[in-house]
């Protein structure tokens, strides 16, 4: 990536992106619930046990999930049962796959150690390993030397 500390001082911090997802998606219990969710998770139950979080923990970060629109709140009923809900992922909630995956490469990487990764993802028509990887728009795979920032119409200061 080029340097841009000099060249982005018009661009204010406020409108970056990455501090708007994180917003919404940065807390450990959080990424957790939506990795839960990309493992088939929709029970509340079974959110709070597999992240290991409180049950008032997990309704608020669920809550919070619904209300930033990457998970929605399905009624089901059990025969004999009172009506509840579970959680289903939007399509804004899916396209957080490539982070989550990233972040699990990342960690499979960097973090496991000698023991290695506690889950393998692999494409179920063929059985490869499925990775994350930058790529244009022209279909190019791009390495992080390869990027150029440059200037998008949110960085322009309001007059």
């Amino acid at each position: 990536m080029n340097n841009l500390v000099d060249e982005r001082t018009e661009w204010p911090g406020s409108r970056c992106s990455v501090a708007s997802a994180l917003d919404v998606v940065g807390t450990r219990s959080t990424l957790l619930l939506m990795r839960e969710a990309f493992m088939g998770t929709r029970r509340f139950d079974d959110f709070a046990e597999r992240v290991g979080i409180g049950e008032p923990a997990a309704a608020a970060r669920l809550k919070e999930l619904v209300a930033a629109g990457l998970l929605v709140r399905v009624p089901y009923q059990e025969p004999g049962q009172r009506t509840r809900y579970e959680y289903q992922l939007t399509e804004k909630g899916t396209e957080l796959l490539p982070v989550i995956t990233a972040l699990r490469e990342w960690g499979d990487r960097w973090e496991t150690g000698d023991r290695g990764p506690s889950v393998l993802a692999r494409h179920r028509d063929c059985g490869a390993t499925v990775h994350t990887r930058l790529r244009c728009e022209a279909d190019h795979e791009v390495l992080a030397g390869e990027i150029e920032l440059v200037p998008g119409p949110g960085a322009m200061v309001d007059a």
